[in-house]
């Protein structure tokens, strides 16, 4: 059974692309949950159930999709923080792993979950992305706009805001 469960284990990334000053209540404890807390903030979750139920209750707010490898480290690497220090290889030393492309490979396997990491600050702040959005951030996805799973091209938009 446990080898399934890794198997089908996948990393997404959700990025909060909107405010919620006229959200609902329910939305806005759901972004605080997620730890999404500012515009442009980044976080790395897994797709186990309760996760994807939150998304799904902040899709309005969030854009999210499947993360590759070159994704988690390119994010680790350029904007990742333990305090107020970006992530070395002597961080990923410390916490059992030689170097920061071997702790997100253990990332993306989901042999570790990047949120019980110790110290690691748990958001990435991102820049709003290079030539700004293509679509309205009201709409979702799949009708044009950029809200909503975006699946394999959530990849392309954090490219962009790294």
């Amino acid at each position: 059974m446990a080898s399934q469960e890794s198997q089908s284990c996948k990393v997404l990334v959700a990025v909060k692309i909107r405010g919620e000053i006229s959200a609902q209540r329910e939305a806005k404890e759901t972004t605080e949950y997620l730890g999404l807390s500012h515009t442009n903030h980044a976080v790395i979750i897994d797709n186990r159930p309760a996760y994807l139920g939150m998304l799904q209750r902040v899709q309005n707010y969030v854009t999210w999709g499947e993360a590759t490898k070159e994704t988690i480290t390119m994010m680790l690497k350029e904007r990742g923080h333990a305090g107020s220090n970006k992530l070395t290889d002597a961080y990923a030393q410390t916490v059992g792993y030689k170097t920061l492309d071997e702790l997100a490979d253990a990332i993306f396997t989901c042999k570790v979950e990047y949120n019980k990491l110790a110290g690691i600050t748990k958001t990435f702040r991102l820049r709003p992305p290079k030539k700004g959005y293509k679509g309205k951030t009201k709409m979702s996805f799949k009708a044009g706009g950029e809200s909503g799973n975006r699946g394999e091209a959530i990849n392309k938009l954090v490219q962009r805001m790294v």
